[in-house]
């Protein structure tokens, strides 16, 4: 629990009090987010953050939320909390569209597992949130007629980032203290510090990505956009396990919260590469190393690192990545083409340039970074660079109607993301301030594989360092 100035995000604490004290129930929460559902879509421009919602879905799961409270006899402390997926997950009884106008003809008749166990805990799950079309993009920037384009709560004109674009746009603009995103190349860090949220990626495998569609099957993993670390930490305890359906997280080691709430760092070590750390705009640089010197304050030490050959993983995610997409999607490409964005088109036909001599290579690259890291985190704790190297870009007109394709901004917005999706380690991004326009900064830490504990412990410090919340210009507050 940490105290703020001026406003501050309903969280999953804030609705756990209302409904523990009889103030409110889910029932009348669940009236509420459905008012503020049908206002969203009439709004001008829309926010476009759940795409798929269904009013007696959502009324459904609150009663029965409301029964369970009312005869004490709760699921967890999710019960009752509202909560979104990315449309890359299947949720009965949506259609599951990935971001397209041809998948998911038919509604959804199976959960993916973390919808499964989101029921299972007792969660209200209000719909399924935007995303960038197959997850191919970074901007979150999807044109198409069953999603267009989701707004940052921070500022319209400006993009929420992606592919989890309606996850992190929901979350910061209070429709939902919880939303599960995926990520591949920065698709739940990057939106999450485009919007002023709490992003964790998890190691991979750590959480189920089971009943969600397998675009890329080694660099992607399932983490939690919250409003507080706390939250992600919560979400995090009841998502991470072993799934039978699952193969990649069989063997993972228990997860836990350990040592999260200590009252320091003493004793941790921050590894940073400056140079690495330093390749961003001035005003997210400043930030971030205030945010490092507050980390020091509180007893961590600070050890420079070298990232070897940071230039090479990053051509070789980007060859691996786009393989096993172009690979998995390879029907889709030539059955529906003409049904995709343009930039998506773009993407899968430089993917399809790719060799098999190109893949192996990168792998070859992956095993060494992988060597790379393990022996930097026998020296440190962690590490830690800006979340992205700028603030989110602004919506022009023409993306509204053709959809944006550049290159250079994707290249750059991931920067500091694929290091984490191309060797598997975990990574939680934390809001730490404003850019002078209003736009939110954030930070990025990185720990060695199933070590997310540390990321929490160093992440709810990190939150102290913000000395105030700015309230995002598109806020809904459901329990008001």
């Amino acid at each position: 629990d940490s105290a703020r100035n001026g406003f501050s995000f309903k969280g999953i604490k804030d609705y756990l009090e209302c409904y523990q004290s009889g103030k409110l129930m889910p029932s009348q929460v669940a009236k509420n987010i459905i008012a503020m559902l049908e206002d969203c879509d009439k709004s001008t421009p829309p926010l476009r953050a759940i795409v798929q919602w269904d009013r007696e879905q959502i009324m459904l799961m609150a009663e029965a939320s409301t029964t369970r409270y009312r005869n004490n006899c709760t699921l967890s402390c999710l019960d009752g909390i509202p909560v979104c997926l990315k449309e890359e997950f299947k949720v009965v009884p949506y259609h599951h569209r990935v971001g397209t106008v041809y998948l998911g003809t038919e509604p959804e008749t199976e959960d993916a597992t973390v919808a499964k166990k989101l029921r299972g805990a007792g969660a209200i799950i209000i719909g399924v949130s935007n995303m960038h079309e197959l997850g191919t993009g970074t901007t979150g920037c999807n044109p198409n007629r069953y999603h267009k384009i989701p707004r940052n709560p921070y500022n319209p004109n400006h993009f929420t980032g992606g592919s989890s674009s309606g996850s992190a746009a929901a979350v910061a603009a209070g429709l939902c203290p919880v939303a599960i995103g995926t990520d591949g190349g920065g698709s739940v860090r990057i939106p999450a510090s485009f919007c002023g949220v709490v992003g964790l990626k998890g190691t991979f495998g750590r959480i189920s990505g089971h009943g969600s569609l397998p675009l890329t099957y080694s660099t992607v993993s399932v983490g939690p956009i919250c409003t507080s670390v706390a939250d992600a930490a919560i979400v995090y305890s009841i998502l991470a396990e072993p799934d039978p359906l699952y193969p990649y997280g069989l063997k993972q080691p228990k997860a836990t919260l350990s040592d999260m709430c200590a009252p320091d760092l003493k004793g941790l070590k921050l590894g940073v590469d400056w140079t690495f750390f330093k390749a961003c705009d001035a005003e997210v640089l400043s930030a971030c190393e205030k945010a490092v010197k507050h980390l020091q304050s509180l007893g961590a030490s600070v050890v420079e690192v070298s990232l070897p050959e940071m230039e090479e993983a990053r051509v070789a995610h980007v060859i691996c990545i786009l393989s096993e997409m172009r690979d998995f999607l390879q029907p889709d490409f030539n059955k529906h083409f003409h049904e995709m964005n343009l930039e998506t088109r773009a993407s899968l036909a430089l993917a399809s340039q790719f060799t098999a001599l190109d893949y192996i290579k990168a792998n070859r690259q992956r095993t060494r970074n992988m060597r790379f890291l393990q022996e930097i985190f026998s020296t440190v704790n962690c590490i830690l660079t800006p979340a992205v190297p700028c603030t989110a870009p602004r919506i022009y007109e023409s993306d509204l109607l053709t959809g944006r394709s550049d290159m250079s901004f994707i290249v750059r917005s991931m920067r500091f993301m694929q290091l984490g999706n191309f060797t598997g380690i975990p990574g939680l991004v934390v809001p730490i301030g404003y850019s002078t326009a209003g736009l939110p900064i954030g930070i990025q830490v990185m720990a060695k594989w199933w070590d997310e504990a540390v990321l929490l412990r160093i992440g709810l410090r990190l939150e102290q360092f913000r000395d105030q919340t700015k309230k995002p210009s598109i806020y809904y507050d459901i329990l008001a």
